[in-house]
């Protein structure tokens, strides 16, 4: 049954763009631009070049490399500085520089985006927000949606994209905050060999080796492999395994009919973390937790961040993810050119993982909290799998004065997700001592998830989703004269949505069909400069928004609408210094006017208000010929207005930090030796919005730093130390727990090209 969808799309593939990606973060600045020219910057050659052959990036010589100029998706017609839109691109070069391993490493290259830790119902991964709003099902791989559970690494990645503010018009159901599209290296007509080998603490090993090679004028091979092996620093027996490969045929390379088959496999093996348990402030504390009075929705005082809870031996979390992407491009003439993306993709998991609570020990009326920890065991398999197809036509041409670029297209999606998930307690432990194990008889009274006789509780039949959905689209920039362009975009989605209970229990359907749109004014003083207004809308269906896990419906969701969200942005955007330099800044104010709300007597309407307003500012690229900077900062103030929950009126939104702020630059040494240096800050986040059960997590600094030596054009060494001041600090929120962040560590990478 899982793969019957499998067999019946066994030959979908997948595809790449010509298009490239451009980080887009700006400041105001207006001063200095009469001294531009629209002359080329000096490109830094600080690891390997970036073909210009390339069919899935094509940097231009313009810029540098901490700044490429242009997005993948042929959705954007105009270079960065033209959207009008908050857009941060993260190439590989700074990707490589910071040692990133992990998609959330490399995610803290941008402000605004927090994690969150997994809960009883949801599941752990790349769980995040962005400005505010849960972003778990927007991240998408080369432009089509990659909706699976799991932790991303960055062994195959061009580089990323972060669209921030509400995009359905462009991606899709979400995008609240924004989305991720992160590119994946492909083949291309160069002949190159790259090795890297790294080694550090906290028993790190990684090797990957990145091979491409000409097969013919227009026929090219790429494959990719990685092996990553680490505990994680500063919390004993947590740890993470994995290995990649990715493999890249492209044919008709540099000719007008291009055609890309891709595939990558990733598959994890690693010891789950689940952190810590806040104190609950829903009881009393005597006995052994006659302390812990004075520090309800707090971390528990005197406990190591170091400290496992979880059960070892027993907690395993194995994951194996396929993407099969077949691209077929082709460019009717310098003016008009179609793409078209297929892919089949699929995900399983399997996973035990434990998540400390405080136990109830008194059989007395309320919650009575000694020291004594449940060790809640949380078990789930999960299959996931998906078939999209996406074809988008490109054109330029002109009606009388105005310039048009214009993109429409169609998409078609076939999700599937088998869920069965479980819940129970086997053992028991002290909260200052872990080592030991409890049977939850010698606590009583007996709480609803104690179970005996086995080491997990017991899998039900799975729950089983699809979501159907076909889209049309229009997009286009209309450009008046020198000084003013316009752009507008329209999408139309149904959807279809089904979830089958076990046994003969009766399922839940849903279907919608919707409009998002953006509208946008751009004015250009100069070539190299921007300001615009824009105003975009979002969607979020129902059956995203019932379970942490993934698709699914219930009774009380099942008939309700879409939530909607729409943002006004007021921004600039600069390229100064000979356009090495980029510069932005923006206002926005998003508001979702009918959220999803849940009152004290389980019903779940549509009667919640949520806004986020604030600032954001980035500037990435080249200061001088050696001096390479790439921040950001962002301010954002959050608000539920309605609930049903009156506490959450007047609150904060959950991990919507009211600060952000991150910090990465490298400068040249004597043209061998690099050093770089790199900050973020994140600022206080809750757990939820109510007062009444908030956790707040503090804000919080950490500090990396980089050396590097070239010793030949081959062969180069990079020392990456993370976390500086071994800062201790809360990474992930979580409702009933925290996962502490990382701890110091250092990782040295040789680099060996063939």
């Amino acid at each position: 049954m899982p793969h019957e969808l499998a067999s019946r799309f066994h030959r979908a593939a997948r595809k790449t763009s010509p298009k490239t990606l451009s980080v887009t973060s700006l400041l105001c600045a207006a001063g200095s631009l009469s001294a531009q020219t629209a002359a080329p910057g000096t490109l830094k050659p600080q690891l390997e070049e970036i073909p210009t052959e390339m069919p899935e990036v094509l940097i231009e010589a313009t810029g540098s490399v901490y700044n490429p100029q242009r997005l993948q998706s042929p959705k954007y017609t105009e270079p960065l500085r033209d959207i009008p839109q908050t857009i941060t691109v993260i190439p590989k070069a700074v990707i490589e520089d910071r040692g990133a391993f992990s998609l959330r490493d490399v995610l803290k290259n941008t402000p605004g985006i927090s994690m969150q830790a997994g809960e009883g119902g949801a599941v752990s991964g790349d769980n995040l927000s962005i400005r505010g709003f849960s972003a778990r099902s927007d991240i998408y791989l080369d432009g089509v949606r990659d909706y699976a559970n799991y932790n991303r690494d960055p062994f195959n990645t061009e580089q990323v994209e972060i669209t921030k503010g509400p995009s359905s018009s462009t991606v899709g159901r979400g995008s609240t905050g924004g989305s991720i599209n992160t590119v994946s290296k492909m083949a291309n007509l160069t002949d190159s060999v790259l090795t890297t080998v790294s080694g550090g603490t906290s028993s790190l090993y990684r090797g990957t080796v990145d091979v491409n090679q000409k097969l013919s004028e227009h026929t090219a091979f790429r494959l990719n492999t990685m092996y990553h092996n680490a505990d994680t620093p500063g919390r004993d027996n947590v740890s993470s395994e994995r290995y990649g490969i990715a493999a890249s045929l492209g044919t008709g390379l540099g000719t007008d009919t291009r055609f890309m088959l891709n595939y990558q496999r990733l598959e994890e093996s690693n010891v789950p973390d689940y952190g810590l348990p806040w104190i609950p402030n829903n009881g009393t504390f005597s006995g052994s937790g006659a302390a812990l009075a004075g520090y309800q929705n707090q971390p528990p005082p005197g406990v190591s961040f170091n400290t496992f809870y979880g059960i070892p031996g027993v907690d395993y979390e194995k994951i194996q993810t396929d993407h099969f992407t077949a691209i077929l491009e082709h460019d009717f003439s310098d003016h008009a050119r179609v793409r078209n993306i297929t892919r089949y993709s699929r995900s399983h998991r399997d996973s035990v993982s434990t998540a400390p609570r405080l136990r109830d020990t008194s059989a007395a009326a309320g919650n009575q909290y000694t020291t004594v920890l449940n060790r809640q065991l949380q078990r789930r398999q999960q299959f996931t799998e998906m078939f999209g197809n996406q074809t988008n036509f490109v054109a330029d041409f002109s009606t009388g004065p105005i310039k048009h670029a214009l993109v429409t297209g169609m998409e078609f999606y076939l999700e599937h997700q088998q869920n069965a998930n479980a819940a129970g307690v086997a053992t028991l432990t002290d909260l200052y001592d872990p080592s030991v194990m409890y049977s939850p008889s010698s606590f009583p009274p007996a709480g609803a998830q104690d179970f005996t006789g086995s080491t997990y509780p017991g899998l039900p039949a799975p729950t089983e989703a699809y979501l159907y959905t076909c889209s049309a689209y229009v997009f286009d920039t209309m450009k008046l004269g020198k000084h003013w362009e316009f752009s507008g975009g329209l999408r139309y989605d149904h959807m279809y949505a089904t979830v089958s209970l076990p046994g003969n229990v009766p399922g839940y359907a849903n279907a919608d069909d919707l409009f998002s749109y953006k509208l946008a004014l751009i004015y250009k003083p100069v070539k190299q400069g921007s300001i615009y207004f824009g105003y975009g809308t979002s969607f979020n269906p129902t059956i995203d928004g019932a379970s942490g896990a993934g698709l699914g419906l219930t009774a009380a969701t099942s008939t309700l609408d879409p939530e909607q969200t729409a943002t006004f942005e007021l921004g600039t955007k600069w390229d100064v210094l000979k356009e090495r330099l980029s510069l932005t800044a923006a206002l926005f104010r998003s508001e979702k006017t009918n959220a999803r709300t849940t009152d004290a007597s389980g019903i779940t309407t549509l009667g919640g208000d949520q806004l986020v307003q604030g600032i954001e500012f980035s500037m990435t690229g080249s200061i001088t010929k050696n001096w390479q900077v790439f921040a950001g900062y962002a301010i954002m103030e959050s608000e539920t207005k309605a609930s049903t929950t009156a506490a959450a009126v007047g609150q904060s939104l959950s991990n919507a930090p009211p600060q952000t702020f991150n910090l990465w630059t490298t400068y040249s040494l004597l043209e061998k030796a690099q050093v770089g240096f790199g900050a973020q800050y994140m600022g206080e986040r809750t757990s939820n919005d109510s007062s009444a059960s908030a956790r707040t997590a503090p804000g919080y600094w950490t500090m990396d730093a980089m050396v590097s030596y070239k010793f030949s054009e081959k062969i180069s060494l990079r020392l990456n130390i993370y976390n500086l001041a071994n800062e201790r600090y809360v990474g992930s929120v979580g409702g009933g727990q925290f996962v502490p962040g990382p701890g110091r560590s250092a990782a040295l990478t040789a680099s060996i090209k063939f």
